[in-house]
């Protein structure tokens, strides 16, 4: 038994110090292998047999991830099926909240950008103006009003212009505390100074049982055109001058008639408001000059003159 037990102790020492010079025989080899590789570079013996078993290897290696993925796929199946009830569910409230957050992110966008619209015509003309919310639209059909949430108790009266950050929208009809009646532009009652903004013409921009808006007080010896720009021209000290109301859509010229009939597009519709600015007061740059003054009189002598002509014409040929 002795000599079997030195026999095996012999053997195992054996089969060590062979796996033992054998690691160091392998590790030298790679030494020297990697020292050989980084001074040949790109080029050389060792790079051409990598190259070569990396062309070898590479359709056995495409053919394995082929024929794994399937398995790949099963698992993530076989993952999914077996989730637990308690993870599908946190999963589920946690998409619902950040769809929740990218909702309430995309409405915070939109705010700022209809506020900075405000900012800019605020600035651009200069408006001495309230801010406030539209909180509700018409309560009947027989007016194409909305209602905002600041009253009397912020400044606020009959009269006062309202404007979106797109131009004007109408006007304050009824006035409360807290909260105040906008007539829009294309209520029945409404009716704005206007002007056709390249030609300077003057008119009046009223609105209709229908919506419409329409241009009148327009001679038809002046030049309209589709898509001229309508603004107001800050006659009668109620809206400031120049200030956007819509563009030309139609022009009609009926026979023998002295004004046009013109048909104005608003620039923004009744859907699209929610924040407005209240003009509370008009400084003397946003009134119409006294040239503006004459030419509206002018434009009116020229009105009465044409319309004496006509019914002299009229009454001539009658007899």
């Amino acid at each position: 038994m002795n000599a079997r037990n030195r026999a095996m102790g012999s053997f195992r020492r054996g089969g060590q110090d062979s796996g033992g010079r054998a690691l160091v025989i392998c590790c030298i080899v790679s030494l020297v292998l990697f020292t050989m590789g980084i001074r040949e570079g790109d080029s050389g013996l060792l790079h051409g047999v990598r190259s070569g078993a990396t062309v070898v290897t590479t359709p056995v290696r495409v053919v394995g991830g082929a024929l794994a993925s399937p398995f790949v796929g099963l698992g993530n199946v076989f993952t999914n099926l077996t989730a637990s009830q308690e993870s599908l569910s946190d999963l589920k409230s946690q998409n619902e909240e950040l769809q929740a957050k990218v909702t309430e992110l995309s409405e915070a966008e939109q705010t700022a950008t209809r506020l900075e619209g405000l900012l800019q015509l605020q600035n651009t003309y200069s408006l001495q103006s309230t801010a406030a919310r539209i909180v509700s639209g018409s309560t009947d059909s027989w007016s194409t009003t909305v209602t905002i949430d600041k009253g009397s108790a912020s400044g606020l009266a009959v009269g006062m212009p309202v404007s979106d950050s797109g131009g004007v929208i109408g006007q304050i009809s009824a006035c409360g505390p807290t909260s105040a009646t906008v007539r829009l532009l294309a209520d029945e009652n409404s009716s704005v100074s206007a002007m056709l903004q390249a030609s300077r013409a003057q008119g009046m921009l009223r609105g209709s049982a229908d919506g419409t808006l329409k241009l009148d007080m327009i001679q038809t010896d002046l030049t309209v055109n589709v898509g001229d720009t309508v603004v107001t021209s800050g006659l009668g000290g109620v809206f400031p001058k120049g200030l956007p109301l819509g563009k030309v859509t139609s022009v009609n010229k009926p026979t023998g008639a002295i004004y046009y009939e013109i048909v104005v597009q608003p620039f923004t519709t009744a859907q699209s408001y929610e924040e407005v600015l209240v003009i509370t007061s008009l400084t003397d740059d946003q009134k119409a000059t006294s040239d503006d003054m004459s030419a509206a009189d002018s434009q009116d002598s020229s009105t009465t003159a044409s319309t004496t002509s006509a019914a002299t014409s009229a009454t001539t040929t009658s007899k």
